[in-house]
């Protein structure tokens, strides 16, 4: 119980620094911090329109925390969840020029499987480049966000553009019945549960299966998996396939439930917001859906700062920033034994020195 406590505390912890840290921030900006706080809290959780800005914000955020939560599990620190949402989006956009896809439920999903498919496929690439080339993951995948974002705007900006895209390139818009709606009538689409439900089978998978269990045994003592036979490299690459899978899905979710086609707002930077959701959450997959419920409002606010208070949109990254350090500072302190080391830093009395008579 007392872990468990210590496990949320540090998180709760780091966002509530942060929090107090972006109020010294737009103080010296001239503004009060608590109304930065109070407007925060309406633009993200004040009304049913406030809710459905940040669910809908919450759902790719979701699927990209899970692309660095499960490699994680296996001992990887992938940060490319970016280039596989840019591509997944891709594919789900492309998919129509190749072939001819009913305007169904089965089209939709063909469209997604196709953005699996390109996620699963570049997050893979970075674990096969650690495993039989000693490339670091970390930098690889970044490194190969970048070339799929440069991929995705010159397909985009050529070979794929709609003509019709004057200002703005874009694929052509999907048919209308490949489209998902919303969940009853309202803004969120159907893609927030798409990510409620991969962050359970995930965790679920995790934890109670052999595979997710050799998974974690890969990740947590790879000396162990070694001695007791398991398959590391194939559980690793299938851990950075299925993370890659939920960031293609992510994207094509997007490109499905909120563009229609495939452009230059796909590159929101929800890959790398999921990674400060990832870290937060523990890469625990079900910790992710709350956690990134939180960052999709302090998302959603940052329009309603800037209206309210004049604040840049962008001021919520300074909120995120500060989270993420602090967040990554506290995994420093979660390891120190705080009564040890107060006991150790007490002065101690100072005992009587005997004489030779009193001995």
């Amino acid at each position: 119980m007392r872990n468990a406590l210590k496990e949320i505390a540090l998180p709760v912890f780091a966002i509530a620094a942060a929090l107090l840290l972006f109020g010294v921030f737009v103080w010296f900006a001239g503004v009060s911090p608590l109304e930065v706080w109070v407007i925060l809290f309406k633009g993200a959780f004040g009304d049913w329109f406030s809710w459905q800005n940040t669910l809908q914000r919450a759902a790719p955020l979701m699927l990209t925390a899970l692309c660095v939560a499960i490699p994680a599990r296996a001992g990887l620190v992938i940060i490319g969840g970016e280039g596989a949402l840019v591509l997944g989006g891709l594919a789900a956009a492309a998919l129509p020029y190749a072939l001819p896809l009913p305007a169904n439920l089965v089209g939709t999903l063909a469209l997604c499987v196709a953005g699996a498919l390109a996620g699963a496929a570049w997050i893979a690439l970075a674990g096969w480049l650690r495993q039989y080339r000693g490339i670091n993951e970390t930098i690889s995948s970044l490194l190969l966000a970048y070339i799929a974002i440069g991929l995705f705007k010159h397909l985009v900006e050529g070979v794929l553009r709609d003509p019709a895209s004057l200002n703005k390139p874009a694929t052509r818009s999907i048919a209308e019945g490949l489209g998902i709606g919303g969940i009853g009538g309202s803004d969120v689409h159907w893609g927030l549960v798409i990510g409620i439900v991969a962050g359970l089978v995930s965790g679920l998978w995790l934890r109670a299966t052999a595979s997710g269990f050799s998974v974690r045994v890969v990740g947590g003592n790879p000396r162990t998996a070694q001695l007791v036979g398991l398959p590391a490299s194939g559980l690793i690459l299938a851990a950075c396939g299925i993370g890659g899978a939920c960031a293609g899905v992510a994207g094509a979710v997007e490109v499905v439930a909120v563009h229609t086609n495939a452009n230059a707002s796909l590159i929101a930077g929800y890959g790398y917001a999921g990674i400060l959701v990832s870290f937060i959450a523990r890469h625990n997959p079900v910790a992710v859906i709350p956690v990134a419920i939180l960052f999709g409002g302090f998302g959603a606010a940052g329009s309603l700062l800037q209206r309210r208070l004049g604040l840049p949109d962008a001021s919520v990254l300074v909120l995120q920033g500060l989270a993420f350090v602090l967040i990554l500072a506290s995994e420093g302190l979660r390891m120190v034994d705080w009564k040890t080391l107060l006991k150790n830093r007490m002065p101690r009395a100072v005992q009587p020195r005997l004489t030779k008579e009193a001995a």
